[in-house]
């Protein structure tokens, strides 16, 4: 014991160390607020707006979550003792302006201090899940987000199928789906979310019941009905990402000018006989499906893969690849495909990146939503403006 209280001695003279007053003085001004505290501590309690790691994770975890170490920091644990190592552990790594809160969490609502009892998982979520807790970037505070996150599923086939398993088993909230087909036998070479004994059953249906026996935690919202211009905006509004799984030209451009009216991101995929294509299209900073195919294809050149076929896998990596996306969306991680077209070639196993750039001759943008007209597009996907 006279050991460790000798080495916390030295620690706190190598360190600099303010009260609870001198703490909030500095988080009023901007700096940020490390707790160290364990999990099970944070639940009972925590500041708002703390960037939470354990103190035994730090080493690993910080420089993903606190990138600049320019940055004042405040560390917080419950009374003051790991904070001040944890200081310490700070400076050693390069943090320029690092202070321990004396007293910690207890000190802060003793003085009578704002806190609240902040959402926290469940012991059976922290084990579910713990995977995405042990990666910094995403932890607790990324889990919770997928929990409160809401995205739509335009199809239940071959891309919606594994982007539906994916985006369930990592925990996204709200799943919507919106296919008004039923399951057939012919699905089940690609459709994974589909089994033998749900044929003719809605894939709605289908697809919300193997979801709800992978993850309880997440509601799924069915939508058995076409997507068409009396619906759209109704249909995709209050939702996250939508991940566009359509197979026709119509229901894109449709879905495209309504993401533009409402400003939702669409994580996009295609797929055709041995290639699979995938982008991302927010129409507030980046381009559109339409910049990228200001019109449709011929019919001749093409066809559905009913009619041109299908390697059966080759969804199931799109669809992934859209749950990657959609993911770093609603996390804020990585770069996502905004401007970037995605090709990838089974055949030769290459995957392909191409620029994508906004279109001065495309009018359907974030800045003239207003005029965009939401109207049936069938045979016709030129956009309708007001007026």
């Amino acid at each position: 014991m006279a050991g460790f209280r000798e080495l916390l001695a030295q620690t706190l003279e190598a360190i600099e160390e303010v009260d609870v007053a001198g703490a909030a003085v500095m988080l009023g001004e901007g700096a940020r607020l490390l707790d160290v505290r364990e999990p099970d501590e944070v639940a009972a309690g925590a500041i708002a707006g703390a960037v939470m790691i354990p103190r035994g994770l730090l080493e690993t975890s910080v420089e993903a979550r606190l990138p600049d170490r320019s940055e004042p920091i405040v560390v917080m644990c419950a009374g003051g003792t790991r904070s001040a190592f944890a200081a310490k552990t700070l400076n050693e790594l390069g943090y320029e302006r690092v202070v321990s809160m004396a007293g910690g969490f207890n000190a802060w609502k003793d003085d009578g201090r704002d806190w609240g009892e902040p959402d926290s998982l469940s012991t059976e979520q922290r084990v579910r899940y713990g995977r995405h807790l042990n990666l910094p970037e995403v932890g607790e505070e990324g889990q919770q987000r997928l929990l409160g996150a809401k995205v739509l599923l335009l199809g239940a086939g071959g891309l919606g199928s594994p982007a539906a398993l994916y985006l369930a088993a990592a925990g996204v909230g709200t799943l919507g789906i919106v296919d008004m087909d039923v399951v057939d036998a012919s699905n089940l070479q690609r459709q994974v979310i589909h089994n033998l004994d749900r044929v003719g059953q809605k894939k709605v249906d289908s697809a919300a019941e193997t979801i709800r026996r992978l993850n309880p935690d997440v509601n799924v919202v069915a939508h058995p009905v076409r997507l068409d211009a009396s619906n759209v905006l109704d249909l995709i509004a209050g939702y996250d990402v939508i991940v566009d799984g359509a197979d026709n030209f119509p229901a894109r451009y449709l879905l495209n000018d309504a993401s533009v009216k409402l400003g939702i991101p669409i994580v996009h995929g295609s797929i055709f006989r041995f290639e699979g294509q995938v982008s991302v299209f927010d129409p507030r900073v980046g381009p559109t499906y339409r910049d990228m195919l200001p019109t449709p294809p011929p019919p001749e050149l093409s066809p559905s893969c009913a009619e041109a076929g299908v390697l059966g896998v080759l969804p199931g990596i799109v669809g992934s690849l859209q749950a990657i996306e959609t993911i770093k969306l609603i996390l804020g991680l990585g770069e996502p495909l905004i401007g970037r077209l995605l090709v990838f070639d089974a055949l030769d196993m290459v995957f392909s990146e191409y620029a994508l750039k906004p279109s001065p001759d495309n009018g359907v943008t974030w800045d003239r939503r207003d005029e965009v007209q939401i109207v049936e597009l069938d045979g016709l996907c030129a956009p309708v403006f007001a007026g």
